[in-house]
Protein backbone atom coordinates (compact mmCIF):
# COMPACT_ATOMS: atom_id res chain seq x y z
CA UNK A 1 0.00 0.00 0.00
CA UNK A 2 1.26 3.44 -0.52
CA UNK A 3 0.90 6.86 1.10
CA UNK A 4 -1.99 9.15 0.76
CA UNK A 5 -0.47 12.44 1.31
CA UNK A 6 2.60 14.02 -0.34
CA UNK A 7 4.46 15.58 2.89
CA UNK A 8 5.49 11.70 4.21
CA UNK A 9 7.28 13.16 7.52
CA UNK A 10 6.42 16.30 7.87
CA UNK A 11 5.23 16.19 11.40
CA UNK A 12 9.02 16.09 12.51
CA UNK A 13 8.72 20.13 11.74
CA UNK A 14 7.09 21.30 14.93
CA UNK A 15 4.03 23.58 13.84
CA UNK A 16 3.82 22.21 9.89
CA UNK A 17 0.80 21.45 8.25
CA UNK A 18 0.43 21.15 4.34
CA UNK A 19 -2.52 23.58 2.71
CA UNK A 20 -5.58 21.86 2.65
CA UNK A 21 -4.99 19.75 5.75
CA UNK A 22 -5.84 20.69 9.77
CA UNK A 23 -3.39 20.84 11.71
CA UNK A 24 -3.19 19.55 15.41
CA UNK A 25 -1.49 20.11 18.47
CA UNK A 26 -1.74 18.54 22.07
CA UNK A 27 0.59 18.38 24.92
CA UNK A 28 -0.17 16.90 28.01
CA UNK A 29 2.20 16.82 31.34
CA UNK A 30 3.08 13.23 32.01
CA UNK A 31 5.29 13.77 35.68
CA UNK A 32 8.74 14.61 36.40
CA UNK A 33 11.76 12.59 36.42
CA UNK A 34 14.22 10.35 34.47
CA UNK A 35 12.13 6.92 35.88
CA UNK A 36 8.76 8.33 34.27
CA UNK A 37 10.39 9.45 30.92
CA UNK A 38 11.88 6.14 30.26
CA UNK A 39 8.17 4.21 31.05
CA UNK A 40 6.43 6.53 29.10
CA UNK A 41 8.95 6.75 26.12
CA UNK A 42 8.67 2.14 26.36
CA UNK A 43 4.96 2.63 26.48
CA UNK A 44 4.52 4.85 23.07
CA UNK A 45 7.48 2.90 21.34
CA UNK A 46 5.97 -0.67 22.04
CA UNK A 47 2.34 0.61 21.20
CA UNK A 48 1.43 0.11 24.77
CA UNK A 49 -0.32 3.38 25.21
CA UNK A 50 -2.65 2.56 22.34
CA UNK A 51 -3.55 -0.76 23.60
CA UNK A 52 -4.30 0.83 26.94
CA UNK A 53 -6.52 3.26 25.20
CA UNK A 54 -8.67 -0.33 24.00
CA UNK A 55 -7.35 0.67 20.65
CA UNK A 56 -6.48 -2.36 18.33
CA UNK A 57 -3.29 -2.42 17.38
CA UNK A 58 -1.98 -4.85 14.34
CA UNK A 59 1.59 -4.26 13.74
CA UNK A 60 4.16 -5.55 11.95
CA UNK A 61 7.22 -5.58 14.72
CA UNK A 62 6.67 -5.21 18.25
CA UNK A 63 8.23 -1.58 18.48
CA UNK A 64 7.64 1.30 16.10
CA UNK A 65 10.87 1.82 13.99
CA UNK A 66 10.41 2.96 10.25
CA UNK A 67 8.59 1.04 7.57
CA UNK A 68 6.72 -0.83 10.05
CA UNK A 69 3.32 -1.15 9.28
CA UNK A 70 0.61 -0.91 11.70
CA UNK A 71 -3.58 -1.12 11.37
CA UNK A 72 -5.43 0.50 14.04
CA UNK A 73 -8.78 -0.67 14.64
CA UNK A 74 -11.49 1.83 16.43
CA UNK A 75 -14.73 0.81 17.77
CA UNK A 76 -13.85 -3.00 17.14
CA UNK A 77 -14.86 -2.00 13.08
CA UNK A 78 -12.78 0.99 11.58
CA UNK A 79 -9.65 -0.28 10.11
CA UNK A 80 -7.05 2.58 9.91
CA UNK A 81 -3.77 1.16 8.06
CA UNK A 82 -0.61 2.99 8.73
CA UNK A 83 3.14 3.02 8.49
CA UNK A 84 6.09 3.63 10.40
CA UNK A 85 7.68 7.12 8.88
CA UNK A 86 10.01 8.04 11.44
CA UNK A 87 11.22 7.31 14.84
CA UNK A 88 13.63 9.13 17.62
CA UNK A 89 14.97 7.75 20.75
CA UNK A 90 17.15 10.11 22.72
CA UNK A 91 18.33 10.60 26.15
CA UNK A 92 15.62 13.42 26.58
CA UNK A 93 13.39 12.60 23.31
CA UNK A 94 11.37 9.37 22.59
CA UNK A 95 8.86 8.56 19.83
CA UNK A 96 7.52 8.23 16.60
CA UNK A 97 4.93 8.97 13.37
CA UNK A 98 3.22 7.31 11.36
CA UNK A 99 1.27 8.10 7.80
CA UNK A 100 -1.87 6.72 6.29
CA UNK A 101 -2.16 4.23 3.71
CA UNK A 102 -4.80 3.50 1.08
CA UNK A 103 -7.59 1.99 2.86
CA UNK A 104 -7.60 4.60 5.96
CA UNK A 105 -10.16 7.31 6.76
CA UNK A 106 -8.59 9.77 7.30
CA UNK A 107 -5.14 11.11 5.05
CA UNK A 108 -1.98 12.88 6.86
CA UNK A 109 0.01 12.24 9.78
CA UNK A 110 0.64 11.91 13.40
CA UNK A 111 3.16 12.22 15.75
CA UNK A 112 2.84 10.82 19.40
CA UNK A 113 6.60 11.88 21.21
CA UNK A 114 7.32 12.26 24.96
CA UNK A 115 10.19 14.71 26.08
CA UNK A 116 11.61 15.15 29.12
CA UNK A 117 12.34 18.88 29.37
CA UNK A 118 15.24 20.93 31.19
CA UNK A 119 13.16 20.99 34.65
CA UNK A 120 12.49 17.00 34.98
CA UNK A 121 9.06 17.49 33.56
CA UNK A 122 7.84 14.70 31.30
CA UNK A 123 5.32 15.94 28.29
CA UNK A 124 3.72 13.51 25.37
CA UNK A 125 3.08 16.19 22.63
CA UNK A 126 0.97 14.53 20.13
CA UNK A 127 1.08 16.38 16.45
CA UNK A 128 -1.14 15.80 13.15
CA UNK A 129 -2.04 17.16 10.10
CA UNK A 130 -5.16 15.65 8.23
CA UNK A 131 -8.22 15.92 6.44
CA UNK A 132 -10.93 13.40 5.74
CA UNK A 133 -10.38 10.66 2.80
CA UNK A 134 -13.44 8.73 3.07
CA UNK A 135 -17.13 10.02 2.97
CA UNK A 136 -17.77 9.43 7.12
CA UNK A 137 -14.35 11.40 7.78
CA UNK A 138 -15.24 13.94 5.65
CA UNK A 139 -19.11 14.75 6.18
CA UNK A 140 -18.08 14.36 10.37
CA UNK A 141 -16.02 17.88 9.70
CA UNK A 142 -15.58 19.77 13.00
CA UNK A 143 -16.88 16.66 14.65
CA UNK A 144 -14.14 14.20 13.76
CA UNK A 145 -11.85 16.70 14.27
CA UNK A 146 -12.71 16.86 17.30
CA UNK A 147 -12.59 13.22 18.03
CA UNK A 148 -9.49 13.13 17.08
CA UNK A 149 -8.58 16.36 19.84
CA UNK A 150 -10.01 13.91 22.07
CA UNK A 151 -8.39 10.97 21.27
CA UNK A 152 -4.84 12.69 21.28
CA UNK A 153 -5.97 14.08 25.32
CA UNK A 154 -6.71 10.74 26.04
CA UNK A 155 -2.94 9.60 25.05
CA UNK A 156 -1.86 11.61 28.25
CA UNK A 157 -4.33 10.59 30.34
CA UNK A 158 -3.74 7.01 29.59
CA UNK A 159 0.44 7.34 29.84
CA UNK A 160 0.27 9.73 32.77
CA UNK A 161 -2.13 6.65 33.86
CA UNK A 162 0.33 3.78 33.09
CA UNK A 163 3.39 6.13 34.59
CA UNK A 164 1.55 6.64 37.89
CA UNK A 165 3.42 5.57 41.24
CA UNK A 166 6.74 5.66 39.77
CA UNK A 167 9.50 7.70 41.92
CA UNK A 168 10.08 11.30 40.43
CA UNK A 169 14.01 12.14 40.89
Amino acid sequence: MSFTYDDVGATRQTGFCPPGFHPMHVRARIGEGEEVFRRAAEAVLTWEMHRAMGVGIDATADRAAPDVDVTVTLAGMIKAPCRVVWTVEEPRRAGWAYGTLTGHPECGEESFVVERTGDGTVWLTVNAFSRGAKWYARAGGPATRGLQHAYARRCGVVLRRLCAGLAED
